[in-house]
């Protein structure tokens, strides 16, 4: 599959969504310092404009397209695919890239918060799957690139942690992107795929997943304050006689070390995902992180679960700044 890019992004067309911050960011950056003109959507117009903006400072010579869609929302990825249509007769690659943190517990968890983010995380992905396949057809070759999680081979952020909506999303995009090496094998043979899943990585994931939720901690209501110190309490960090607005000053923290102390950066990231794309992988681990959880799971996959597993993790030198 290398000679598929053997030149590179330069001279193609990709659709990257979630293009506004973090790897989304980076992807149009790289892609279209290499030539390649990419169509974006985001939720935040704000946080595309400022994408483009670093894209015309570094003078990239590829086009950008951008777009307000929430991927969850299949009127609005197909408004996107419209837009795009219009822009190009068809596209190369298709990068599945949006996702949203959240919906923790399906037990005492708010449903809204749950579907909302199953909705982006796999929906996402499918909805832009569906909308955006006669285009990749229309090229002389298409990829897909669909954004897993290590949260698709292991569900879990630690023994304290509910974890369930992002992680059962993150597990339907692996063996969706899975089940398509042989769909495309039979029915689209000028089609492939590539699942990624990264580790940690520093971007503002955890901020923008409490903002699109209506969780940021500098505007919480008294009512979903005591909601975050139950919930924080029972991860294991005693905040009962911790002031609110130390609490604040907690959660926001919070997601700024999951961003600054992360082992590696959006940019590195993206930067392995597209040179792995370009390898022709479709099983795109990202960061040690990954390769470590990765071998510990499949050694020992009944153990995964276990509350001391995630001490295991943390003793090879991986996710050390995730769960408890």
């Amino acid at each position: 599959m290398a000679e598929r890019f053997e030149n590179g992004f330069g001279g193609l067309t990709a659709v990257v969504t979630g293009g506004g911050t973090g790897m989304g960011r980076e992807l149009v950056r790289q892609l279209t310092a290499q030539g390649c003109d990419v169509a974006t959507c985001d939720v935040v117009a704000e946080n595309m404009a400022q994408t483009v903006a670093i894209c015309e400072a570094d003078g990239n010579s590829g086009k950008i397209l951008t777009h307000v869609a929430d991927v969850s929302n299949e009127q609005q990825v197909l408004a996107f695919r419209d837009a795009v249509a219009a822009w190009r007769p068809h596209i190369h690659v298709l990068f599945n890239n949006a996702g949203i943190g959240g919906g923790g517990s399906i037990v005492n968890g708010k449903r809204s918060e749950w579907d909302h983010t199953f909705g982006v995380c796999w929906f996402g992905v499918y909805y832009n799957t569906r909308a955006f396949m006669d285009l990749l057809l229309a090229a002389p070759f298409g990829h897909l690139v669909n954004t897993s999680s290590v949260n698709g081979f292991w569900a879990s952020l630690g023994p304290n942690t509910a974890h369930s909506a992002y992680s059962a999303a993150k597990f339907a995009v692996k063996g969706f992107t899975e089940a398509l090496i042989t769909d495309f094998r039979m029915n689209a043979p000028t089609m492939r795929a590539s699942v990624v899943m990264p580790g940690h990585i520093g971007t503002d994931i955890a901020i923008n997943s409490s903002k699109l939720h209506g969780n940021d901690p500098m505007t919480m209501s008294t009512e979903q304050l005591q909601e975050a110190r139950a919930r924080i309490s029972e991860a294991g960090l005693p905040v009962d006689s911790v002031t609110d607005d130390a609490l604040r000053d907690l959660m926001r923290a919070g997601g700024e070390a999951f961003r600054d102390m992360a082992p590696m950066t959006a940019a590195e990231a993206s930067a392995f995902i597209l040179a792995s794309v370009q390898r022709g992988e479709w099983r795109i681990l990202v960061g040690d992180d990954a390769v470590i959880l990765d071998e510990m799971v499949r050694e020992n996959p009944t153990s995964a679960y276990l509350p001391d597993f995630h001490e295991k993790v943390q003793a090879r030198g991986a996710l050390g700044g995730i769960g408890r």
